[in-house]
């Protein structure tokens, strides 16, 4: 067995199934409850987003952008397209469970790193899963392993996979050369990356702020046009779907290539909720209440599954195009595309995953921005920082052209050990992100707009900066 089988083996029968499957969806199922159902306030966090800020201060929106950012990225494209590809047509359901019962531990971890953010000198905030570990469970330790896994998921893993994705998408043009092409287009992420890095952080929230609602109304645009041209065929990619989902004889018969397998897989690659990505962005948006940005960060979850993923699935099934092994990746989706508006469909795609590819780059590297800043307990050096970014535009290039299944079981691999160590976490956490949610549901009611003190639900206040 070689390395990267043996990768393969332990990601799919040991760490994804049974332990995250049952964590994971459990841990949603338990926070969905006791929460009386938070997905439910969708339409108070649609409020909130509009909040406004000071000039310098990170809003929600701001906040929700970077993780929108970050996570509507080729991972919705191409992660959807491999899972229906590998997995099924089913694989879609599972997404879709996988992402409403998340919803609810995404709002637990971003009010979680709300509640414990610490203060920046420039009198801004950050924080992240690392940052509750240490200040509300007093472990030191477990914020490190956290950090470790965090910078090598989407320092290494996932920068890797949106650099290969984005070249991918060149296959089906004549001029594309496998042994120049991929070369030439992770070159020019990798300098675009740079450029962007060595602008620090603001310029990053920034640009994902501007470029991602453009980008991601546009794809849905396009997948509501296909949707529309086929709409004969609408009935059928729905019994596709459901009929596969529910075929229990062929998911027991082999968990590990079954739609219920890849559906969660690439379900949490893409929404991400409950592995503590997210809530490194939340933690820098300033607001009254750690409860808003949890709900804020709730919505990315929605955004991302129930919008472009859906709209990714729905645009490929609906085509008529049969989901093969050999298409998984962008060839499924561009085939799709191109047999509905023709030349066109293959040329949007790849535009479309130049903006993603790049988006979920600055995104994911925003994560590690803060997660080098715990690890070294203090802002990193200016010099340390101009290594890491050369690094990390120098990963961008080598995905170009490294073998996608290796990139997709390590991966796999990091992401599963984050959540592995965050959802446990937040299990033990999550009466205080629920303490903080009644508070805020009570001001509501009570017709007030609502501020947060730490001390009003047992917090101690020497272990947070803010919410005095």
């Amino acid at each position: 067995m070689t390395f990267g089988e043996a990768l393969l083996w332990f990601n799919d029968n040991v760490l994804y199934y049974p332990l995250l499957i049952i964590l994971l969806l459990g841990a949603g199922i338990y926070f969905t409850i006791r929460t009386g159902w938070v997905q439910g306030l969708v339409g108070e966090g649609l409020r909130v987003v509009k909040e406004k800020t000071g000039d310098g201060e990170v809003s929600g929106l701001e906040a929700l952008m970077v993780t929108v950012g970050s996570k509507v990225g080729t991972g919705n494209i191409i992660g959807v397209s491999t899972a229906i590809c590998l997995g099924g047509y089913g694989a879609v359901f599972w997404m879709w469970i996988t992402g409403l019962i998340g919803a609810s531990s995404a709002f637990i971890e971003a009010a979680l790193a709300q509640i414990y953010k610490r203060k920046d000198p420039d009198g801004g905030s950050y924080g992240g899963p690392s940052y509750y570990m240490q200040h509300a469970l007093n472990s030191r330790a477990l914020g490190v392993i956290f950090s470790i896994a965090l910078i090598l998921t989407f320092g290494v893993g996932f920068n890797a996979l949106a650099s290969f994705n984005l070249q991918s998408s060149f296959e089906v043009y004549g001029f594309y050369n496998p042994q120049v092409t991929l070369k030439i287009i992770g070159g020019i992420l990798a300098l675009l990356t740079a450029y962007c890095l060595f602008g620090g952080g603001k310029r990053i929230i920034a640009f994902c702020s501007k470029i991602v609602p453009i980008m991601g109304g546009a794809y849905v645009i396009i997948a509501l046009l296909v949707l529309i041209f086929n709409f004969r065929n609408i009935p059928s990619t729905f019994g596709k779907i459901f009929s596969d989902a529910f075929n229990f004889e062929a998911i027991f018969g082999g968990i590990a290539g079954s739609s219920l397998m890849f559906g969660v897989k690439r379900g949490l690659y893409a929404n991400e909720a409950g592995i503590g990505s997210a809530p490194n962005a939340a933690a820098n948006a300033k607001s009254s209440h750690p409860a808003k940005i949890g709900l804020v960060q709730m919505l990315s979850v929605f955004i991302v599954t129930f919008g472009i993923c859906t709209a990714t699935s729905l645009m490929t099934i609906s085509s008529g195009i049969e989901a093969t092994p050999e298409l998984a990746g962008a060839p499924y989706v561009q085939e799709a595309l191109y047999n509905t508006f023709g030349s066109f469909g293959h040329i949007f795609i790849t535009a479309a995953l130049v903006f993603f590819a790049f988006t979920t780059v600055l995104g994911n590297l925003y994560y590690v921005d803060s997660n080098l800043t715990y690890l070294k307990g203090s802002k990193p050096s200016q010099g340390f920082m101009t290594i890491y970014r050369i690094i990390a535009s120098i990963v961008v290039f080598v995905g170009a052209s490294a073998k996608m299944s290796m990139i997709w079981n390590l991966s796999d691999l990091f992401m599963g050990i984050m959540a592995i160590v965050n959802v446990p976490v937040i299990l033990i956490l999550g009466k205080q992100a629920i303490d903080c949610l009644n508070d805020y549901r009570e001001q509501i009611k009570a017709g007030k707009d609502p501020v947060f003190r730490a001390a009003d639900i047992g917090i101690d206040p020497n272990k947070v900066d803010y919410w005095k």
